[in-house]
C-alpha cells in the first residue's frame, strides 16, 4: 500500500512597500522572509527584482503583475502571506489579491520595528501598515489571518509557529474544496446518527462516491489465493500486524477486501472512505474491515467506521492540518468522578501509530450476535499518552449549513483495563464541551490527531470554508 505523502505547501508572498518610507528595508525584509519561508519547507511564488523595485508590491501597475504572476500559479498556490517591511501600500497589496482571482487563506504579517533605529532612515511603522492593510482587505471582502504578535521577527520562533499553522490551515482548505470520499455501504441501520448531507458537503467541494456492499462482496469473492495483488496484500497486513495463529481463510478474505476498496478508491479518485463494518459485514463475507481501515489510516487515507462520513472529513481535516493519521473514536464513558475525564474507545480501526502496541483480535461485542469466527480483524490496544487535537463535523440541515467543533486535550496514562481501541483523555472544562455536543446534536463520534493543530482547523472551517464552528477552551 503506497504511503500518501503530504504535498509541501506554496505560498504565494507579497511584499508590501510605500515610497515615502525607507525602501531599503524592503530589499532586506524580502530576502529574510524568503530565507525563513525556505527553512521553513514552504514554496514560494512571488515578483523577483527584476519585475518590481525590489520585488514588492506598491503601485497599481505592481498589483497587475503580482496578481497575473499569481494567476498564472493558480493551481501551485496554496494560500498568500502579506509581509509589511515598511508602511506597505494597502491598496497595492489589497488590489493585487484582487486581481488574482485567487479564493485562499490570506496571512497578514508586519516587521517590528527597532527602537533604537527610529530615525526617518530606518523607521518601519508596518505596527501602523498593518491596521491599514487589514482595513483594506476587510473592505474588499477579503478574508485573512494574523500573527500571534501583531509585529514580529520573521526569525523568531512564534513567527515559525504561526506559519506551521497558517500552512495547515491552508492545506485543510485546498484538500476539503476539492475533497473526494468514498461510502462504502449503506449506514447501520440502528445508526440514525450518521445521517448527513451530501448537498450540502458538495456546496462546501466536498463530493462522496459511493459503493454498495454487496458489489464489494461480489468483487472480492471473485478473487483468488494465487492473485498477485492479494498476495502483496497478504505480506502487507502481516508486516502492519501479528497475524500468527488466525485461520488464513479470513486473512485471504481480508486481503481481497482492502485490494478491492483500493481500486475502487484508486478508480474514483478518492482521498478516504467511510464503510459499512458491521453486521452485513460479518453475516455476508465472514470478518470485521477493521484491520484494512487501520492500514489505510496509518497511511494518510482516512477511513471511517460505521459509514460516518462526517466523521471521515473531520479525520481528513486534522491530516491535512498535521500530517499524521488520524483516528475516529466514540467519545464513551466516565473516568470515575473525575469531571474533565473520559474514556474513548472503538472496536477498532485506529491507526497503528495512536497505540502503544497493537494485536489482532475477534470483534469481542459483534461475536455473540454473528459467531466469533466471521468476526476476525479488529486492531486492539491502549492510546499512548499525547497531546491530541480533537474535531467534530455534522451538516446541519435544518438550518442549511455545515457545523464544526474543535479544541485540544491530552490522552492520560490513568489505568484502566477494557479491550478494543482505548483511551483516558482529560478535556479542560469537558463538562461544557459534552453539553454543547448535546445540545447541537454532534454525532458521538470524534475525530482525533496526535498533534496540536486546533488553531488551524477552527481558521480553516470557520473563516475560510464558512462553517459555524465552536472552539472549545478558548475562553476556558
Amino acid at each position: 500500500m503506497a504511503h500518501q505523502a503530504q504535498a509541501r505547501t506554496t505560498l504565494g508572498v507579497i511584499v508590501g512597500n510605500r515610497g515615502f518610507f525607507p525602501d531599503h528595508l524592503c530589499d532586506s525584509g524580502r530576502t529574510e522572509i524568503l530565507r525563513v519561508l525556505e527553512e521553513e519547507g514552504i514554496d514560494v511564488v512571488a515578483l523577483e527584482p527584476a519585475d518590481t523595485k525590489f520585488g514588492t508590491v506598491m503601485t497599481l501597475d505592481d498589483a497587475k503583475k503580482c496578481g497575473s504572476l499569481f494567476q498564472a500559479n493558480r493551481s501551485r498556490i496554496d494560500g498568500i502571506l502579506v509581509t509589511l517591511p515598511n508602511f506597505g501600500d494597502e491598496k497595492g497589496i489589497a488590489n493585487a489579491i484582487r486581481y488574482s482571482g485567487l479564493d485562499v487563506p490570506v496571512l497578514v504579517h508586519a516587521f517590528n520595528d527597532d527602537i533604537k533605529a527610529m530615525s526617518i532612515k530606518d523607521r518601519r511603522d508596518s505596527f501602523c501598515g498593518k491596521m491599514s492593510v487589514c482595513n483594506n482587505l476587510k473592505q474588499y471582502g477579503i478574508p485573512f489571518s494574523l500573527t500571534t504578535l501583531h509585529t514580529v521577527d520573521p526569525g523568531s520562533e512564534s513567527f515559525r509557529a504561526d506559519l506551521r499553522r497558517f500552512a495547515g490551515t491552508c492545506r485543510i482548505v485546498r484538500s476539503l474544496r476539492r475533497a473526494r470520499l468514498g461510502s462504502i455501504g449503506a449506514r447501520p441501520a440502528s445508526f440514525n446518527t450518521v445521517r448527513y448531507s451530501e448537498k450540502l458537503l458538495e456546496r462546501s467541494g466536498i463530493t462522496i462516491e459511493t459503493l454498495d456492499l454487496s458489489e464489494v462482496f461480489g468483487r472480492a469473492n471473485k478473487r483468488k489465493e494465487h492473485d498477485p495483488a492479494v498476495q502483496r496484500k497478504l505480506e502487507e497486513i502481516a508486516a502492519y500486524v501479528d497475524v500468527k495463529g488466525f485461520p488464513r481463510e479470513n486473512l485471504l478474505r481480508m486481503a481481497s477486501l482492502g485490494v478491492v476498496v483500493e481500486e475502487w478508491m484508486k478508480d474514483n479518485d478518492l482521498a478516504g472512505t467511510a464503510l459499512q463494518c458491521w453486521t452485513s459485514m460479518e453475516e455476508y463475507f465472514g470478518i470485521v474491515p477493521c484491520t484494512i481501515m487501520s492500514m489505510l489510516s496509518s497511511n494518510l487515507i482516512p477511513s471511517a467506521c460505521e459509514v460516518d462520513i462526517t466523521g471521515l472529513v473531520g479525520m481528513y481535516a486534522l491530516q491535512q492540518a498535521s500530517g499524521r493519521p488520524s483516528a475516529l473514536l466514540d467519545w464513551n464513558n466516565n473516568y470515575g468522578d473525575d469531571p474533565d475525564k473520559g474514556v474513548v474507545f472503538h472496536c477498532s480501526n485506529l491507526p497503528k501509530e495512536v497505540f502503544e502496541e497493537i494485536h489482532m483480535d475477534y470483534h469481542e461485542i459483534l461475536s455473540g450476535t454473528v459467531g466469533r469466527e466471521n468476526t476476525l480483524g479488529t486492531i486492539q490496544g491502549r492510546i499512548k499518552a499525547s497531546k491530541f487535537t480533537y474535531c467534530g463535523v455534522t451538516t446541519d440541515d435544518a438550518n442549511g449549513r455545515i457545523a464544526a467543533y474543535t479544541g485540544e486535550g491530552t490522552f492520560t496514562r490513568d489505568p484502566l483495563l477494557t479491550f478494543g481501541g482505548y483511551g483516558v483523555v482529560q478535556v479542560p472544562n469537558f463538562q461544557k464541551l459534552l453539553r454543547y455536543i448535546c445540545e447541537s446534536g454532534f454525532e458521538h463520534h470524534v475525530s482525533s490527531n496526535m498533534s496540536t493543530v486546533a488553531d488551524a482547523v477552527e481558521e480553516a472551517l470557520g473563516k475560510y470554508m464558512g462553517w459555524s464552528v465552536y472552539r472549545h477552551g478558548a475562553d476556558a
